[in-house]
């Protein structure tokens, strides 16, 4: 709830424009404040920031609940709601599949499957709910120009032919999904802020933006850390709102970075092609998720994607209802798919490492 907009709460209005222009726009932002600052940013005397402060906790603060409440809640709700993948083992290892009003990220190196898991997910959210779908509309936010309809036509006919026999059908389930392309992470910003009358007025179930690495990359060439952090740390705090207040599943790839001495904070899809000999040494062991470890901590889910001694794994990295356990798959014409849907174990530094070669864990 501390991402929660300050512009939702009912401020009195001259205080809500001053925190507007000061870019304090959140329950986090107002809360972190000590009060002499507080008190210099609403130009105002300390009973006026302190009722403000205590406005902000009030709405914020959600009311408290038991375990057996929640465990009933859940219940009635089919698992707390979920977009299911499809894909067996991983569903139940999430409990059931992507969780509804929360962050959940993607990462993993270029081209290892990752757009393929967003195509499927995108086309899941828009099938009907007697067909395991949600029934929506969907927001993919493609900021690398990699989204296919035709891909994700080819998936569904092999996924669901029953359905997607049936004339027209098809069309209408590209027609629920609105491609986004921006060009820089300010663009990405200004189409957040226009997001929550979009999702109202369109019934949308799925969030995607794919991927988030690939703006920041852009800003790296032309901006100073400390510039960038700020519109980074805001896109991170809207996107968590939108799920938490709109009750949807957002989902954000993100891609790796090198942390070997010659080029740490190169992407792995930056890397010189004719430099392919030597890249899967350099990069074995020593790659971690873009974004920083600010981003990691925000996200309620992440999914690592990995290659490795001939096979590729989904990895649940971090998961709330979950251990770390990985799933073999392959991409096949209807998309992602698991060769086994018995899980691995995934212990010790394997759990945050991502990996492009090594030991294969299916041999342990």
């Amino acid at each position: 709830m501390a991402n929660r907009p300050v512009s939702e709460m009912r401020l009195p209005p001259h205080l809500a424009h001053l925190l507007a222009a000061r870019r304090l726009t959140t329950a986090k932002d107002v809360l972190s404040l000590p009060e002499v600052e507080l008190m210099a940013v609403l130009d105002a005397g300390l009973p006026t920031a302190r009722a403000a402060v205590a406005h902000v906790s009030e709405v914020a603060c959600p009311p408290c609940q038991t375990a057996l409440a929640l465990l009933e809640e859940r219940a009635r709700l089919g698992g707390g709601g979920r977009l299911a993948t499809t894909l067996v083992g991983l569903d139940e290892a999430l409990g059931g599949g992507i969780p509804l009003g929360k962050l959940t990220e993607v990462v993993g190196p270029s081209g290892i499957g990752k757009t393929q898991f967003c195509l499927k997910l995108a086309l899941l959210a828009a099938l009907p709910e007697c067909y395991g779908g949600l029934n929506g509309r969907v927001v993919y936010i493609d900021t690398e120009s990699k989204f296919s309809s035709r891909r994700m036509i080819e998936i569904g006919q092999n996924s669901f032919p029953q359905i997607f026999r049936q004339e027209g059908l098809a069309q209408k389930m590209a027609g629920r999904i609105l491609v986004m392309r921006p060009t820089s992470l300010a663009d990405f910003t200004k189409s957040l802020e226009q997001m929550k009358v979009t999702l109202l007025q369109h019934d949308v179930k799925l969030l995607l933006v794919d991927s988030m690495a690939a703006l920041t990359s852009l800003e790296n060439e032309k901006a100073t850390a400390g510039s960038r952090q700020h519109p980074l740390r805001w896109a991170l705090s809207f996107l968590k709102s939108i799920a938490e207040f709109s009750r949807i599943p957002v989902v954000v790839t993100n891609q790796v970075r090198s942390q070997s001495n010659d080029d740490g904070h190169h992407f792995s899809f930056e890397v010189d092609g004719k430099d392919d000999a030597n890249c899967a040494e350099r990069f074995d062991s020593h790659l971690v998720a873009a974004l920083g470890v600010q981003w990691a901590h925000a996200v309620t889910i992440r999914l690592v994607f990995e290659s490795h001694s001939g096979h590729r794994f989904i990895k649940v990295a971090k998961s709330p209802m979950s251990p770390a356990v990985a799933f073999p798959f392959s991409v096949e014409s209807s998309g992602i798919t698991l060769l086994s849907d018995e899980g691995i174990d995934v212990t010790g530094p394997d759990i945050t490492s991502i990996r492009c070669q090594g030991q294969n864990i299916l041999a342990r």
